[in-house]
């Protein structure tokens, strides 16, 4: 049997969120969240939990830190709450949620792990969506500010950061199908939000440079692998439409390229992004290196007439039984891999870091101290000799992280759906490491394993 080895520098490492992981939703003056808001919606979360204690992480900051030694982890990507640091979402920032974080970078550098903070994970202040949300274009501005208060706290000890996490699935969500916070499906506001986005994304990136000069900046976007549903020559060029839009539409405009070409029916491209003269130029902030979340297949077929003006429409590949299981899709591996290097070659081969990368399962319960996730390990081997074979083709992969750490609150499945190395009693809170903890530890340590 073969060894896939990966190189000296390579990291292995664990990510989260902080609204899917912190819990104490009033800790250090934090206000609501689009989350807060939304998850007590009627119907809205698949088990009606709330995001609330979570994994009570922000309590417990210390023994995730722990935890994360313990499982090899060499590097971790976590996220900041805007709503804790400036509840407003603007306005003089909260100085003890920025000690918070403070000690939790202390503590990781103190452990030998890199911390890979992320700026935006999804909780975005709720006063800020009652002025409009990410559709209005002063929420970039609102980013920026946040961006600047981070900097100064934690920049002296922070080299690498990411803006955000997956804007197309929090904006297509969010805003076009309803299905995530705010709850808006509206096609209009989404084709607006992405805009903002990348236009905080830039500002965002010039304002962490502008407080720390040597920052390394990146943004994280979901890597799905599109394949057309048909054997037909729509479908195929649906399916590349769906690509373009997760490979190029987040990274293209900071690199001082257009956007891509979507062939997106009337009206214009720049009213539906709601343009402006001189956008061109704010755009352009380019980045030092870029993540990737590793999503779904999807399946891509033309729909004409479709509201997103896309006119295909996309529906996953694979649908387990438990209806949020990531292992059982037999080419889900392949496909990515496959996926990564066009990814790569699309954006010009910049340094990837892997900042999540998820195996879902139902819930799992401890049995003499542990739990066997077996088919979670077996689907993160699949993963990593995928990008062990992406490696080989000249893709410039720096790192791997498990999503996530802890169970959690996972969007809209609630805490239905699984994806932690430890599993998170909800009632109690009790944390217990799982199998796939203790195998990442051994493929940390080998730098490798066997294919």
């Amino acid at each position: 049997m073969a060894k896939l080895e990966f190189p000296a520098t390579f990291r292995f490492g664990a990510s989260s969120a902080a609204q899917s992981s912190e819990g104490a939703p009033r800790a250090d003056g934090r206000e609501d969240s689009i989350w807060d808001v939304f998850a007590a919606q009627p119907d809205r979360i698949r088990d009606a939990s709330l995001p609330f204690p979570a994994s009570d992480s922000h309590r417990r900051a210390q023994d995730d830190v722990a935890l994360l030694r313990s499982a090899g982890a060499t590097s971790y990507c976590f996220s900041l709450a805007w709503p804790r640091i400036l509840p407003r979402g603007s306005g003089r920032a909260n100085a003890a949620a920025l000690d918070h974080y403070g000690r939790l970078v202390d503590a990781l550098l103190a452990a030998g792990i890199r911390p890979l903070p992320t700026l935006y994970h999804w909780d975005l202040p709720q006063r800020l969506e009652q002025r409009g949300g990410w559709p209005l274009r002063d929420t970039a501005g609102r980013f920026a500010d946040y961006a600047h208060a981070v900097a100064r706290a934690l920049g002296d000890r922070v080299d690498d950061w990411l803006l955000f996490a997956d804007p197309l699935s929090f904006a297509l969500r969010g805003y076009g199908t309803g299905t995530h916070a705010p709850g808006r499906a509206d096609p209009a506001a989404f084709w607006r939000a992405t805009h903002v986005i990348n236009l905080a994304q830039a500002e965002g990136a010039r304002a962490l440079r502008a407080e720390r000069p040597a920052l390394r900046v990146g943004t994280a976007l979901g890597l799905w692998a599109s394949e057309p549903a048909r054997d037909l020559a729509e479908d195929l060029a649906a399916a590349a439409r769906w690509q373009r839009l997760g490979f190029e539409w987040f990274s293209a405009p900071l690199r001082g390229e257009p956007y891509p070409d979507l062939a997106l029916a009337a009206p214009s491209l720049e009213a539906r992004l709601d343009w402006r003269d001189g956008d061109e130029e704010r755009l352009r902030a380019p980045l030092d290196f870029l993540g990737v979340a590793l999503r779904q297949r999807l399946r891509v077929r033309c729909a004409p007439g479709h509201p997103l003006g896309l006119d295909a429409v996309a529906t996953a590949a694979f649908r387990a039984r438990d209806g949020c299981s990531e292992a059982d899709d037999p080419e889900r591996a392949r496909a990515l891999g496959r996926s990564l290097v066009e990814f790569s070659r699309a954006n010009g081969g910049p340094p990837i870091e892997v900042s999540a990368s998820a195996v879902a399962r139902a819930d799992e319960q401890p049995l003499r101290g542990s739990v066997d996730d077996a088919p979670r390990i077996d689907c993160h081997a699949r993963v990593l000799a995928a990008l062990g074979e992406a490696l080989a083709q000249g893709v410039d992969l720096r790192s791997y992280h498990v999503w996530s750490l802890l169970d959690g609150f996972e969007w809209e499945a609630g805490t239905a759906r699984r994806c932690g190395l430890v599993h998170v009693d909800p009632a109690t809170g009790e944390r217990t490491p799982k199998r796939s903890a203790g195998w990442l530890a051994r493929v940390a340590a080998e730098r490798g394993l066997a294919v």
